[in-house]
């Protein structure tokens, strides 16, 4: 088999395309024959030593996936070779082969593509999760998404209006807002780059006020962090909930006192840990996933395809913020 291997803690360009042994399912798993591997914020990460999960050298990144069965192993039920399949699989995804724990897979529907599979777990599944289970959203609800026009952003506008809320995005350009329009935002903010100074952080600030409306933004989707998060925070709602996804724009300080002010609660959302701990609500969450699929409710937007040997390249344009949409990189 083929992988894409990171030998050394580094950015895209470190990694190697390599030859290893055809992998053997264990007990409990299964070998996947990966037809397509979706690039999400912590593959960025993890090839540089600084995710939560640190796996043992070499490894492959990439953690979702969308494939067909070629093996089981021992005590496997309920799949067998040819099942269409996804599933997460926290690293070792940009290879030809994977082996993946029978608990952590999906059947794929014959009418759902491979690319569109493996699109869906990740970015729809961390904000099924902080929408529902950590920002209780309803319907009638103010959305602020920062980072509207990425993977997780764009899946999250579809989501809030699925939902019945009112969406603002904060996007970077013009070009993102007209994405971020097309995926079903109410209205844009448009911010430069950061880092602020005291009078650009207020402006934001203002301009994410003048957008939410005079009762502020129930809900505020982080994906982003840095110097935007202040801003943003200064616009929620009384009682809102601030939803921290994401930070590629570096770790928030937020000033405490405003969640005083606002009686406002700060919510982390670690959708891979959920899915460890409560695997009976992940599964549920994603059949409700596939459900609004098969209604046209939601739609993958895939925005660029790499073969497996450029797919560091593909890494590359979520890490520099290039990327719009989902990225997948396409293998077999």
């Amino acid at each position: 088999m083929k992988a894409l291997l990171s030998h050394a803690a580094g950015g895209p360009e470190t990694l190697v395309l390599d030859d290893l042994p055809d992998p053997v399912a264990g007990p409990g798993q299964v070998i996947v024959a990966v037809r397509a591997c979706s690039i999400n914020f912590p593959d960025t990460l993890i090839i540089r030593d600084l995710y939560q999960f640190k796996p043992a050298r070499p490894f492959a990144p990439g953690s979702e996936i969308a494939g067909v069965i070629t093996a089981v192993g021992e005590g496997v039920t309920g799949w067998q070779v040819g099942n269409r399949v996804i599933g997460m699989i926290g690293n070792g995804g940009l290879a030809t082969h994977a082996v993946v724990e029978q608990t952590r897979l999906f059947a794929l529907p014959d009418d759902v593509d491979f690319d569109t599979g493996a699109s869906l777990l990740m970015t729809y599944g961390t904000n099924y999760h902080g929408l529902v289970d950590r920002g209780h959203i309803k319907q009638g609800d103010v959305v602020l998404i920062l980072g509207a026009a990425g993977g997780i952003g764009l899946s999250a506008i579809e989501l809030c209006k699925a939902f019945g809320a009112r969406v603002i995005a904060g996007v970077s350009s013009e070009d993102k807002a007209a994405l971020a329009r097309e995926a079903g935002a109410d209205d844009v903010v448009i911010y430069g780059h950061s880092p602020f100074d005291k009078a650009q952080s207020k402006q934001l600030a203002e301009a994410f006020k003048a957008a939410c409306g005079p009762n502020g933004a129930n809900i505020i989707y982080d994906v982003v962090g840095g110097d935007y998060s202040e801003p943003a925070l200064r616009s929620i709602a009384w009682e809102g909930r601030f939803l921290v996804v994401g930070f590629p724009a570096g770790i928030a300080r937020l000033p405490l006192n405003l969640t005083l002010l606002k009686s406002c609660d700060v919510c982390g959302v670690f959708w891979g840990a959920f899915t460890a701990r409560e695997p009976a609500r992940f599964k549920a969450e994603v059949a409700e996933l596939f459900a609004m699929l098969k209604d046209g409710r939601i739609a993958p937007r895939i925005s660029a395809r790499y073969p497996l040997e450029r797919g560091a390249d593909a890494i590359a344009s979520l890490e520099n913020r290039q990327a719009v949409g989902k990225v997948v990189v396409e293998i077999g």
